[in-house]
């Protein structure tokens, strides 16, 4: 059930018969009609854009076609009021027995309430962390898989069919670097001092992955040439480390549906086969690119690349794809990752980059409407960084990882849980503070903690109301009478627990599942209200000693909420508490 969206439905209805009547004129576009939540509470319970997004389309004055459309909804018993406002809105209140209703829904539709088929089983594949395979996982990469793991959860919610996909970086420079690096500590494993040079991984990560390269080569590889060891050191580098990285992610309940290897489209004819493609749309040619902003001529050496023409999809300046020398650019095989994307039936491609792939947006944007002749979207959603604190102070980097704080340090200390809701506490795109102290502490300040103490308060009053005797099953709280939550506070609850699908339905749309932590400290704020009006107000408390009816009534609105939180945090990732130590 979506109660804005039965709204918008009836006020759609009576336009329709407002066409019927003439009062409108016939065939008007409907689609930018909406019915959501008044900026002010006081103005009524939904407002109505209509009058004045048909206006123009109609030659009708706004507040005209707005009285017009107030009495034809005044006239349907949902509707308590339409009083027409300012230029032409239209405030809505509704009849209380439409906010009672919406707890009977939530509690018979239980864990789908709020699941919606907007995105019609179109498939979507979501890329995120992505991280080198050159060491463990940093907070960068664990805000990034938070946020990609909760915003497939949240479309799958929606209706979509999602695949979460890890693209492994194991094509360029960085994992000859690594198995340089893991070499040093197969030597140090037989007895050698390393040598960890400037420009190797010094972390004390590899010192296991050079323990298990002696169990395995022995001394066998020592005093060798390079060329003779650094193919096989470096897919058993590759492989320990994305086994790390898998832990890792295991630890935040990260699990990916697909790995795609970038060392496998070398060799295989895909990378060719990518700019083939956007050769013979027209989109190849070779040139020579202008000087780089802020280069002045005599520091630009011009040579002739083969380049994308990118700038005909969107971007701002065409881009290479073979450098002078005939090797391809890190941005070709990116293309035939994409282009194998497409390729493989996806409707829609999501990709979660840190915030320091900014530049990299347009061109991969336009290689993606190019080789699907603009069928199919790219979003990319950038990730900012995560300040560390400890008690206020910079957390000081890890040891283990030699130059920054792990995914792991963070998971240890404060648990996955409070990780992953934490991470969701500010929107993508805005930097983060994540201070150890203070997301473990008890107070309304700390948006983890005050939603899971709302779960547990529900959970405890449902407790309690069994101990008296209630039935606190989902079918029975929903036959209660629930006219019996008639008072305002009561009422305002409900009203929350009715934003609870539209608010998915925006969020998925918008990509942005921090709506979601938002609105679940939103809704938990509004039951510990009730709940603290409960102790100056008896009348207001959920369970009711001596009258069972008012209980079960007043119950099913505390597990209503419940359900919103338990469906909330499972998109987020998160464990809804049950009590509070």
């Amino acid at each position: 059930m979506n109660l804005f969206s039965d709204i918008r439905a009836l006020v759609l209805d009576a336009l329709a018969q407002m066409e019927r009547a003439g009062a409108l004129p016939a065939g008007l576009d409907t689609a930018n009609v909406t019915v959501e939540p008044p900026r002010d509470a006081a103005h009524g319970d939904m407002a109505t854009n209509a009058a004045m997004v048909l206006s123009k389309p109609a030659g009708k004055k706004p507040r005209d076609i707005a009285e017009t459309l107030a009495a034809r909804l005044a006239a349907d018993p949902r509707i308590v009021s339409a009083e027409v406002a300012g230029p032409g809105f239209l405030n809505l209140r509704l009849a209380p027995g439409e906010w009672q209703g919406v707890v009977r829904a939530a509690l018979t539709e239980g864990a789908d309430y709020g699941r919606s088929g907007i995105g019609r089983g179109r498939k979507v594949n979501v890329e995120f962390v992505s991280a080198n395979p050159t060491g463990p996982m940093h907070v960068g990469h664990a805000r990034g898989a938070v946020f990609g793991d909760a915003l497939a959860a949240l479309l799958a919610f929606s209706g979509h069919e999602v695949t979460r996909e890890y693209y492994i970086n194991d094509g360029g420079a960085q994992v000859d670097v690594l198995a340089r690096s893991a070499y040093e500590r197969y030597r140090e494993a037989n007895g050698l001092e390393p040598e960890i040079r400037e420009g190797l991984y010094p972390g004390d990560y590899l010192i296991p992955v050079g323990e298990a390269l002696k169990a395995k080569y022995g001394d066998s590889l020592l005093d060798r040439p390079e060329d003779d060891w650094l193919a096989e050191v470096r897919e058993f580098a590759t492989e320990a480390m994305m086994g790390m990285i898998r832990q890792d992610l295991a630890l935040l309940n990260v699990h990916m549906d697909v790995f795609s290897s970038e060392k496998a489209l070398y060799g295989t004819g895909r990378i060719e086969a990518a700019i083939d493609r956007l050769r013979r749309a027209g989109l190849i040619y070779e040139g020579v690119l202008e000087p780089p902003k802020g280069k002045t001529p005599d520091d630009w050496e011009p040579r002739e690349q083969t380049l994308f023409r990118s700038t005909a999809h969107g971007d701002d300046v065409d881009r290479p794809v073979k450098k002078s020398d005939g090797s391809w650019t890190y941005f070709a095989p990116d293309i035939a990752y994409h282009w194998d994307k497409i390729d493989r039936g996806f409707d829609e491609l999501i990709d979660v980059f840190g915030a320091d792939h900014g530049g990299y947006v347009k061109r991969m944007t336009a290689a993606v409407s190019a080789l699907s002749n603009g069928r199919v979207p790219l979003d990319v959603k950038l990730i900012q960084l995560v300040k560390l604190f400890k008690n206020g102070e910079p957390f000081k980097m890890s040891k283990r990882a030699g130059t920054f704080v792990t995914l792991r340090d963070v998971v240890e200390q404060a648990g996955p849980d409070v990780t992953r809701f934490h991470m969701l506490t500010r929107k993508n795109d805005a930097a983060l503070d994540f201070d150890f102290a203070r997301v473990l502490e008890q107070s309304k300040d700390n948006p983890v903690w005050y939603v899971q103490y709302a779960s547990a308060r529900v959970n405890s009053v449902l407790n309690r109301a069994a101990s008296m005797g209630v039935d606190t099953s989902d079918a029975a709280l929903a036959a209660a009478d629930l006219s019996l939550l008639s008072h305002p506070a009561e009422l305002d609850l409900a009203r929350k627990v009715a934003e609870w699908p539209r608010m998915l339905e925006i969020a998925a749309r918008a990509h942005e599942p921090h709506r979601v932590a938002f609105f679940l400290y939103d809704i938990a704020s509004e039951l510990h209200s009730l709940w603290n009006r409960g102790n100056d107000e008896p009348a207001l408390r959920f369970v009711q000693e001596g009258d069972s009816r008012a209980t079960a009534a007043k119950i099913a609105l505390a597990r209503a909420v419940g359900v919103v939180i338990s469906a909330g945090l499972g998109i987020l990732g998160v464990t809804p508490a049950k009590e509070m130590r």
